[in-house]
This record gives C-alpha cells, sequence and structure tokens, in this order.
C-alpha cells in the first residue's frame, strides 16, 4: 500500500519493503526489464559516500524509462524532460526500515501543465503503483 503521496508529500509516493534495499533494487530492476522499460542507471549513493570516507545508509536510486512513454509527454510540455527518465529511490531510514519512494505522475503532469494526456498519466500511475507493489512484497 502506498503509505504517502501528492502534494502533500512534494510529489512522492512512498511504499514500505519488506525486503533490503539491495534486494528491493534488484528485484524492481528485473521487473522493469521485464516489463520492457529501459533501465539506463542504478546508483548506490552510500558506496558513492563511502568513497570519500563517509557514511550513509542504503541509498540506491534506479533510473528507467520508454520512449513511447516519455514522449508524449514532452510533446505535451517539453519541461518535464527534466523529470524523465524516471527515478525510483529506495532506501533505509533510521529504524532501517526500507523504503520505495517515486515522484507521482499526477504531480509531474500538474507540475509542468500537461494537457491532454490524462489516459497516459493515469496508465503511467497504475504502472508504478503496481511495479512498486511487486518490488516490495
Amino acid at each position: 500500500m502506498v503509505i504517502s503521496c501528492g502534494m502533500d508529500d512534494n510529489g512522492l509516493k512512498t511504499i514500505q519493503s519488506q525486503y533490503s534495499v539491495s534486494t528491493t533494487a534488484d528485484s524492481l530492476e528485473a521487473i522493469l526489464k521485464e516489463k520492457g522499460m529501459n533501465v539506463f542507471a542504478r546508483i548506490d549513493h552510500a558506496a558513492g559516500a563511502e568513497k570519500i570516507g563517509e557514511s550513509l545508509r542504503p541509498t540506491e536510486l534506479v533510473i528507467f524509462g520508454n520512449p513511447q512513454t516519455g514522449t508524449p509527454l514532452m510533446q505535451s510540455q517539453q519541461t518535464i524532460a527534466i523529470d524523465l527518465p524516471q527515478k525510483v529511490l529506495v532506501w533505509e531510514d533510521e529504524q532501517k526500515n526500507v523504503w520505495l519512494s517515486y515522484n507521482d505522475p499526477d504531480y509531474l503532469a500538474n507540475r509542468h501543465d500537461i494537457n491532454g494526456c490524462d489516459e497516459l498519466i493515469n496508465k503511467i500511475n497504475t504502472a508504478l503503483d503496481n511495479i512498486a507493489q511487486q518490488a516490495t512484497e
């Protein structure tokens, strides 16, 4: 179940995972690829912090997308390209709970004044919610 979303949470949807950050990110990446998404990068921020002698709780960012989805949004309002490709953050809090967070497509559509793409935004919402649920259960 998504625990937060929309304007009150700065446009983020967040769901708790029952797995570690690494396992959740692995699952997410596999699901995205299975669904035909391009996974462009996976960034381990904790590893980056370690390289400079600092520590950071496990924090991984998965960057992915699909031109069939992104292109119509950019055709509607090119500025949405600043928020594309899409990203999912998998992170561990101070209590060692693991969370998966991603941008709410409705928030992005509102932020960039996207018009005429309601059906596509709804499809993206449903797909992201389903992917997040699968990766965290």
